[in-house]
């Protein structure tokens, strides 16, 4: 049944019906409600574009990605991008995906803000100093930030993991095993995250009285081939670290094979955590997973970004949301105390 036929059965215009169910507040809670059982009763689900005709939206959210991005190929956007589009069809709202060209990702926020394709917008990928922010401020855009920019004190909406927290327990459980030389394969330093998953790991080495060494510290994109360039590096130097602590499970994939390749046994000979975001192809799965994780859902976390988007847009004048997730330590296989020489 389309907004028409609903229309026509119970004897309203389309904008009443559409406006009904969009809660708008100058149609009565009787015809409210009596629309909202007609829907149900005969499955009804808005369309976007009507819905936008009637109420002056566009029905739609946006994601810009720039094209020269790991993004879009990055197993976690893609995760994230399943949990909102569940949130998104639920509420009538279609998805649009911009990919940005190189230097024109601001040219492309400023094109759907004037043209009023989008509702709202969901910025991946937060930066330190992240110019965006104020970008979407200025263009009056409706927006929840994945991610924390700590660098900006101007209040905005965002949810996070508590990427410190997560580090900082993940370390000390290696510290507690009897490693001392812990590495870190950390992401881009131009990325918010990349600092606080930092900050948690020397913490933790702090605390448990071992030394911070910056040539057991690694930061760039998280592959898979900068993972093993990185544990290969490290398990040829003179002192070698025992175990590692890896922010992504692509870049962990990386640090097994040079764990292989050096003839050592992940886990009894070296020790890794991983973050793994929980991702639902569940390669770090089972009764006994194959990497000790810092594990969170990153599909969670977009049905919950997209929600908190959608409740902005449909109360304007609200305090700004803000959501700190925590991540559980899973223990698998890939850890053991250190091996005594």
């Amino acid at each position: 049944m389309n907004l028409k036929q609903l229309s026509h059965q119970l004897g309203l215009s389309q904008t009443t019906v559409s406006r009904a169910l969009n809660n708008y507040p100058e149609v009565n809670a009787a015809t409210r409600e009596r629309v909202k059982q007609a829907a149900k009763e005969f499955n009804y689900r808005p369309n976007a574009r009507a819905t936008g005709l009637a109420t002056g939206r566009a029905g739609a959210i946006g994601h810009v990605i720039p094209v020269n991005s790991s993004e879009v190929l990055n197993p976690i956007f893609t995760e994230f991008i399943a949990g909102a589009s569940q949130t998104y069809s639920t509420q009538g709202y279609e998805l649009i995906l911009s990919l940005a060209p190189e230097g024109s990702e601001d040219a492309v926020y400023r094109q759907l803000a004037a043209r009023k394709s989008v509702d709202g917008i969901i910025v991946h990928g937060p930066r330190v100093n992240d110019h965006r922010i104020p970008l979407l401020q200025g263009l009056g855009l409706p927006f929840v930030l994945h991610g924390r920019d700590t660098t900006n004190s101007t209040e905005y909406a965002w949810i996070d993991i508590n990427n410190r927290r997560a580090f900082f327990q993940a370390t000390k459980l290696l510290a507690d095993l009897g490693h001392k030389r812990i590495a870190l394969i950390n992401g881009d330093v131009a990325q918010t995250f990349t600092a606080r998953r930092r900050s948690g790991y020397l913490d933790a080495l702090q605390q448990t009285g071992l030394r911070a060494d910056e040539s057991l510290m690694f930061h760039s994109d998280l592959t898979e081939a900068n993972g093993y360039q990185a544990a290969s590096e490290l398990l040829a130097s003179e002192d070698p670290p025992t175990a590692f602590l890896v922010s992504s499970y692509m870049s962990a994939l990386g640090v097994r094979h040079a764990i292989h390749n050096a003839r050592l046994s992940l886990g009894p000979d070296v020790s890794v955590i991983i973050h793994d975001d929980d991702l639902s192809y569940g390669h770090n799965s089972g009764d006994i997973p194959q990497f000790t994780a810092t594990r969170s859902s990153v599909k969670d976390a977009g049905i919950l970004a997209a929600e908190m988007l959608l409740s902005i847009i449909d109360n304007p004048d609200a305090p700004l949301p803000t959501k700190l997730l925590e991540a559980n330590l899973i223990i698998g296989a890939s850890t053991g105390p250190r091996k005594q020489h």
